[in-house]
């Protein structure tokens, strides 16, 4: 069993930077394959970035490539995602969530954290 917790949204002009981070908890947290995900509303849930379990493999989204960075500390059981040059059009509850192989979909990963607010004004 892994728990999420996700902080570090809030509200940022555009062009701005934000620097999502995940806690997890429990023992098991570097064998899993760690992912960020989004939702707007009114939108299906998408994939932002992921990580290996080592951190040595990572995917990036093409909307996100670029200006974001995923990374994880396995000794403190956090993964973060930091982003810049944000635009309007990122505005989502970011999840983070868990799985045991490095998927894309959001049907292969096993946890899920609550999720974050990202707003981005113009």
């Amino acid at each position: 069993q892994v728990q999420l917790v996700e902080s570090g949204g809030g509200l940022v002009t555009a062009g701005g930077s934000l620097r999502l981070s995940c806690a997890a908890s429990g023992r098991t947290f570097s064998t899993y394959v760690m992912g960020w995900f989004r939702q707007a509303p009114g939108k299906e849930r998408e994939i932002v970035a992921s990580i290996s379990w080592n951190g040595g493999r990572t995917y990036y989204a093409d909307s996100m490539k670029g200006r974001s960075t995923i990374s994880r500390n396995n000794g403190e059981n956090t993964v973060y995602l930091q982003m810049n040059s944000l635009k309007p059009e990122d505005t989502a509850v970011y999840y983070c969530a868990a799985a045991k192989s490095l998927v894309t979909a959001p049907g292969g990963y096993e946890y899920w954290g609550q999720g974050t607010q990202v707003t981005v004004s113009s």
